[in-house]
């Protein structure tokens, strides 16, 4: 097992999500060996074509990914929370700057029931007190929660850890949007 590869603990999680091994043309690779080939080239940022021998044909490895970012397999994977419950497809509560407060963004919130903690800027504020009761109500705001607003730019700076998300070598935006995907599922997998 090489440095960056996946454990047996995050691979029994990985594993049941993805596809069912060659269902026309053949067996398919070891999905595994395969997969421990595209965190690699994440990781590292290599050419597709540079990819050591160990993790099988380079062709095999860069058409799988390309394969499960266009039919949104690395969207699938679901890893279980640390606390149990159903894996999340959506927020229960974020964290924005000033320069994320109006109405049209906390309106398009509500109506997804996304509980959000935006601070209001004074001229909104001083605004919405001139027109009175037609206003509004002050916008709700959790000091505390906006204290770790700061935790999404760690994380993105997490994901950029990964060299072929932080320079983006990939063409096509789909599959640079598997490559994202799948950087976030590596970090999630991580104790």
């Amino acid at each position: 097992m090489g440095r960056g590869d996946l454990t047996r603990r995050e691979w029994s999680l990985v594993e049941p999500n993805l596809p069912l091994s060659g269902r026309r043309g053949g067996r398919w690779n070891d999905h595994r060996t395969v997969l421990n080939g595209i965190l690699f080239r994440i990781r590292t940022g290599v050419p597709w074509r540079d990819l050591p021998e160990r993790y099988g044909s380079w062709k095999t490895v860069y058409e799988r990914h390309r394969r499960w970012s266009a039919n949104g397999t690395w969207g699938r994977i679901r890893v279980p929370r640390p606390l149990g419950g159903r894996p999340r497809t959506r927020p229960g509560h974020i964290s924005g700057d000033k320069a994320y407060s109006s109405r049209r963004n906390r309106r398009y919130l509500r109506r997804r029931d996304i509980k959000h903690t935006i601070p209001e800027p004074e001229d909104q504020r001083a605004s919405r007190r001139r027109e009175g009761k037609a206003g509004g109500r002050p916008a709700g705001f959790d000091p505390d929660r906006y204290k770790r607003r700061n935790e999404v730019e760690r994380t993105v700076n997490r994901l950029k850890n990964s060299r072929a998300v932080a320079t983006r070598y990939d063409k096509r935006a789909y599959v640079f949007h598997g490559t994202v995907t799948a950087a976030a599922v590596r970090l999630w997998l991580k104790p």
